[in-house]
């Protein structure tokens, strides 16, 4: 065993919107290995990620610091091999520090402070997804059919990549209790439930009759849509392409036997961590990267901060830990100084996040966010304080919304002359935390590089930068080598439902 220091076991999926969780009031999501463990341990009612799009969250998360600090704009945006990571700091501190699964870091650095790296990564690590807000022109994006070809399927790329990180990460757990030679800090990241939305038959099983609730927002036209949102669902090509409703309502319940899924991978995890003798001597953490909107207001995926889109489970239960509910407001950049002092190490002096488990009561504690990525031109920001939200584009109308009074986020009150003193004092809290004309440009300088030696690369041979992997080496996993939603619908088709 490691002595008074815990061993660290940090549990994150992709695209889990908290709400659709029994911890967090949905009472038809079938997971009993996480309700355990909400049971069990702490849980934080508001949890907002930080950017709502996958390789910035996880940036940002690892580096505890916003993405607009450390050059992380989007899923083509390196993390610099000279940002220190949660990784880092954990593995100075004396921690064995290892990566099963998902990270989705950007560049030739692929261990970010990792000591052991167990698997590939699901996506490709070069410039492939850079955007270019100069011409946005014919992208490669999520499309409609990940709600309208949903259900069951008999397996999928996807399914074949989580079960490869259980499998190494079961046998890692089995490693370290065998070698007895100090603390670990384990990382377990999974692609489920990221559409597309199908799940096995078995989990697919698990909710016939059962009351998977309607999205609370129904479908908004265009013009009821904020300008972003508009900009998505185009970029989506689903601005003009209305969801039936049997499709909205297959495609959720395939994501809750998804969810169901994970849930029996985080099970047979925390088994293995059991058999290893090794759960009373651990703290367990629980996130995901973002959420997923699930159909509400007729919009999918993430990349907005609505809800749905932006606030995210977070758990933590083991050594040392008390049971209960907080309900100050985190953010995934608390994770670096919460892990720090879980090591007994000391938290940089220029994190954007706070030790959570030692934070006293704040309901009014502020929580920033970022969207930086493709479809807009200019940063997005958030600022969330207390009941209020707000959302600062300088190309966009501002919204507004107060979360106690409309937690579903319709009556944007930016223009409400009522609320005027509310929108200024939020708008001061944007001016105080960023340069957006700076970091605008900073951004376009950004895009317009690395497509150059996306350029470059594509006349001479694009390296490999994937973690174990040489240039062109052909793997299952998607490597930017043609369009990303066809890769993700070569699986074996739906079975029927019926």
């Amino acid at each position: 065993m490691s002595g008074t220091r815990p061993n660290i076991l940090f549990f994150q999926v992709d695209q889990l919107a908290a709400h659709v969780l029994r911890a967090y009031g949905d009472p038809a999501c079938l997971t009993p290995n996480l309700d355990a463990l909400a049971a069990r341990g702490k849980v934080f009612d508001t949890c907002y990620c930080n950017f709502p799009l996958c390789a910035p969250s996880r940036a940002s998360m690892a580096a505890g610091r916003l993405c607009s600090a450390i050059g992380a704009y989007d899923n083509a945006a390196e993390l610099a091999a000279s940002t220190p990571t949660y990784a880092h700091h954990l593995a100075a501190a004396g921690y064995r520090t290892a990566l099963s699964g998902k990270m989705h870091f950007i560049g030739p650095d692929q261990h970010h402070g990792f000591h052991d790296r167990l698997t590939a990564d699901l996506y490709p690590a070069d410039f492939a997804w850079a955007p270019n807000w100069a011409d946005e022109g014919k992208r490669d994006t999520n499309d409609a059919r990940s709600v309208t070809v949903s259900g069951v399927c008999a397996r999928s790329v996807q399914i074949e990549f989580d079960e490869e990180v259980t499998f190494h990460a079961e046998r890692y757990l089995y490693d370290r209790a065998a070698k007895q030679d100090g603390p670990f800090f384990l990382q377990v990241s999974y692609t489920h439930p990221h559409e597309p939305y199908l799940c096995l038959q078995e989990f697919w099983d698990l909710y016939e009759d059962a009351p998977i609730p309607d999205p609370a927002v129904p479908a908004l036209t265009e013009k009821e849509h904020d300008a972003h949102s508009v900009r998505i669902l185009r970029d989506f090509g689903m601005l003009d392409a209305p969801i039936s409703t049997e499709d909205v309502t297959r495609a959720r319940r395939a994501y809750y036997g998804a969810v169901s899924y994970v849930d029996s991978l985080v099970g047979r995890v925390l088994g293995a961590l059991d058999r290893a003798g090794l759960t009373d001597n651990t703290v367990i953490l629980f996130t995901s990267d973002h959420g997923d909107f699930l159909g509400e207001r007729g919009m999918w995926f993430k990349k907005h901060f609505y809800e749905p889109s932006i606030r995210v489970p977070l758990m933590i239960a083991g050594t040392g830990i008390t049971s209960g509910r907080c309900e100050t407001p985190v953010s995934l950049v608390d994770l670096l100084p919460t892990f720090a002092a879980l090591a007994g190490a000391p938290a940089p002096d220029d994190t954007d996040g706070t030790d959570i488990l030692s934070l006293d009561p704040d309901p009014d504690r502020v929580i920033c966010a970022e969207y930086l990525a493709e479809a807009t031109s200019a940063p997005i920001v958030m600022v969330r304080k207390g009941a209020w939200k707000y959302i600062h584009s300088e190309d966009d109308p501002p919204l507004l919304y107060n979360l106690a009074s409309d937690p579903n986020e319709t009556q944007n009150l930016a223009s409400d002359p009522a609320h005027a003193d509310t929108l200024a004092a939020m708008q001061d809290e944007v001016r105080a935390r960023w340069d957006l004309p700076a970091l605008k440009a900073a951004i376009l300088h950004s895009q317009a590089q690395r497509r150059l030696i996306r350029q470059a690369h594509a006349t001479g041979g694009t390296p490999r930068w994937n973690h174990g992997e040489v240039a062109g080496q052909d793997v299952r996993w998607y490597r930017g080598d043609g369009g990303y939603s066809n890769w993700a619908f070569d699986y074996l088709p739906p079975q029927d439902d019926g």
